[in-house]
């Protein structure tokens, strides 16, 4: 299928989990993708590079290894590629990690984006598409969570830094006219996916013979949403400009469009599992039992996250559907060949 773009597509953090897939599959459907990631330790880098070892050899992709902080070198970018559409994916994650080394969110999640929001407005981008999370909702308890919903109250300075994001992109699409679409995703997970999120770290754990760590005592519900339908609906959510939405009012103004061209989506299952629950399909997958070492909740942490995903499904006619069994199985195939368990 080939895409409606006129140009080549900047697809950032393109060695992370999410950033990886999205390039394959843009590549699969006739895209020119040009790669930037800074390959930082948050965690073990030889999984980036073997990330990227499987894009690199594509005669449609090209990679650029520097820092998006780095804001002549952004620029350079931006005047070197000249890409049709931005997908920004390129951030500092990891709630936990906000509490022990915050100025690595600052540098990379708000002077970073600002960059990408300036080589965007300068370099003509015709849609901007970026990572936010679920993170967002912070305080909130109503559920499933709406991107309809007032979202004032975060509870870990990541999700600060992704708010700030949507009210960043927010005033360069009101006054620049830029077009920027701001995806919060709901617990992603899957093959090739990062070793700091729960899923990863129980497999590890459990083939190791170690115990694993279960916060809030296993009262936790999440969201899981498999990286194939997360990536699908960036895609198609990449290929559709956004526009004003006639209906706003500044009377009773809506978070997830405006005036401006501007939109937030979630992108999540909308079936929230329990924690325990997911352990009990990973441990059935693996076929091993899992030693469970019952903590506290963690500071920043929620209890539960669902995703209302109605506007995605009207406006981009797409909702995922892959079922957690599906998912951690497929998950399951990958970890053990990639690392011969």
């Amino acid at each position: 299928m080939e895409l409606p773009v006129q140009g080549p597509i900047l697809v950032t953090g393109v060695a992370g989990f999410i950033g990886y897939h999205v390039a394959r599959v843009l590549l699969d459907r006739g895209a020119t993708v040009v790669g930037v990631d800074n390959l930082n330790a948050y965690y073990d880098p030889a999984l980036k590079d073997a990330r990227l070892s499987h894009l690199s050899g594509h005669p449609r992709f090209s990679f650029h290894r520097f820092d998006l902080a780095d804001r002549e070198h952004t620029a350079q970018l931006f005047r070197y590629t000249r890409p049709d559409l931005v997908i920004h994916l390129a951030a500092q994650a990891g709630v936990r990690y906000s509490l022990e080394n915050p100025q690595s969110y600052i540098d990379s999640n708000l002077v970073a984006f600002g960059n990408i929001l300036e080589g965007c407005r300068h370099g003509g981008v015709r849609h901007l598409t970026y990572a936010s999370s679920s993170s967002v909702y912070g305080a909130n308890t109503l559920m499933p969570f709406s991107v309809h919903h007032n979202v004032d109250h975060p509870v870990s300075l990541y999700a600060a830094t992704k708010k700030a994001n949507e009210l960043m992109a927010h005033s360069y699409s009101h006054l620049y006219r830029l077009p920027t679409t701001g995806l919060r995703f709901f617990t992603v997970y899957g093959p090739w996916g990062r070793p700091d999120m729960a899923l990863f770290k129980f497999t590890k754990a459990i083939l190791g013979g170690e115990p694993i760590e279960v916060y809030n005592n296993g009262h936790m519900r999440r969201d899981f949403t498999y990286v194939d339908d997360v990536v699908e609906g960036v895609v198609r959510v990449a290929m559709r400009i956004p526009a004003p939405d006639p209906n706003w009012s500044g009377k009773a103004p809506d978070p997830s469009s405006s005036t401006a061209p501007y939109r937030i989506y979630n992108i999540g299952r909308s079936e929230p599992v329990d924690l325990l629950e997911m352990i009990r399909v990973l441990e059935a997958a693996l076929g091993r039992e899992a030693t469970k070492k019952l903590l506290p909740m963690q500071p920043g942490d929620v209890p539960e996250t669902s995703a209302d995903v109605d506007d995605l499904e009207r406006d981009i006619g797409y909702r995922p559907e892959t079922t957690l069994e599906t998912g951690i199985q497929q998950f399951v195939t990958w970890y053990q060949a990639y690392y011969g368990v």
